[in-house]
């Protein structure tokens, strides 16, 4: 009997919605399924890189572009609402051709909105279930909620319980979407390394403000006396790695590779992304983050981490390397004390469960 073929579709938003994909594609080639995966970008890249043997297929781009000033972050964003909903109907109109080509019985979408079909079961994971835009908070999670309901279930990388790592992101009020908290995901594991650099720092999310963010700190990290391993992020199509006094940097990094560097270092200088947060927490690593200018989402994690006393951050325009003398007063992420993933049941979905 052919295993059921399963499309899986990050969005391409930096890097994360890709890599915690990746435990997924995973599970469910480890339970029997064959998974499809379809993105565009540097997502795409990525998931080409760590799954060489996999169909791959390319969705129509968003095709964002962000602004250079943070506070212009919405503005620019709302501007561009014409064509992700040209990018949107594209998206859907491929969905559909490719069910009928390739047999897909079934979808998971990480935030890509036109990725669904009323003919296959689906699944949309996101931890935004409250999207955060500051004073039309309402319109924007109204709006995305309602590309959630077109699918049977609602996945959140997240536990149900307090304390959890999303607060209200991915815990809304009197919400009626059919959720499942399916417990945080992270393709690395934590391992006893020696201690191999003082800090690491590792850079994703969208363009502009990933260059930006690495021309500042590489001016920052002049006055820096430890071993640096930076790694910028930038999905090419050869590993690149340059030694300069105490700074080894690397254009990106493999899984098993990234997975060493975290293990070996003992500070981690990062955007607040969710999926870093993530991987922080299963790592038990102690973190310094910068947000994405303009990216609210961002924002109210590092304002959440910081307020439990777990990681210090800073604004980005703000930040000075003395700054990551403060780490020491927060006690760093931990693993969430939470039951294994169901991946079992979760897949049930398939299989009319």
């Amino acid at each position: 009997m052919q295993n059921k073929k399963i499309l899986v579709t990050p969005l391409n938003w930096g890097l994360g919605h890709a890599t915690r994909c990746i435990p997924v594609i995973e599970a469910l080639e480890n339970h029997g399924f064959e998974p499809i995966i379809a993105s565009d970008g540097v997502a795409l890249e990525l998931l080409k890189k760590e799954f060489p043997d996999k169909k791959i297929l390319e969705l129509p781009s968003y095709k964002i572009e962000y602004a250079k000033n943070g506070s212009f972050f919405k503005l620019k964003m709302f501007f561009q609402i014409p064509n992700m909903i040209k990018a949107v109907r594209s998206e859907n109109r491929t969905v559909k051709k490719w069910i009928k080509e390739y047999g897909i019985s079934g979808i998971i979408s990480d935030n890509r909105m036109g990725v669904y079909s009323p003919k296959v079961p689906s699944a949309f994971m996101t931890h935004q279930l409250n999207v955060l835009t500051g004073n039309t908070t309402w319109f924007t999670t109204y709006i995305h909620q309602l590309f959630i309901k077109k699918h049977k279930q609602c996945w959140v990388p997240d536990v149900a319980t307090s304390p959890n790592l999303t607060g209200k992101l991915g815990h809304p009020e009197n919400c009626t979407l059919n959720i499942k908290y399916i417990g945080p995901l992270s393709r690395l594991n934590k391992k006893c390394l020696p201690k191999k650099y003082d800090l690491m720092i590792i850079l994703s999310g969208p363009e502009p403000q990933r260059t930006l963010l690495e021309e500042k700190l590489q001016k920052e990290l002049l006055d820096y006396e430890g071993e640096v391993i930076f790694i910028r992020g930038v999905i090419d199509g050869n590993q690149t790695v340059t030694e300069e006094d105490n700074i080894t940097t690397y254009n990106y990094m493999g899984r098993e590779e990234l997975e060493q560097a975290f293990n070996e270092s003992e500070l981690v200088l990062c955007r607040s992304g969710y999926t870093t947060v993530m991987d922080l927490a299963k790592l038990g690593k102690k973190a310094f983050f910068i947000p994405t200018p303009g990216q609210y989402e961002q924002e109210y994690l590092a304002q959440k981490l910081k307020k439990s006393g777990l990681v210090p951050y800073a604004l980005q325009d703000d930040f000075k390397i003395s700054d990551l003398e403060e780490v020491s007063e927060y006690k760093g992420l931990k693993n969430m004390d939470t039951e294994e993933v169901t991946w079992k049941d979760l897949f049930g979905l398939f299989e009319g469960k």
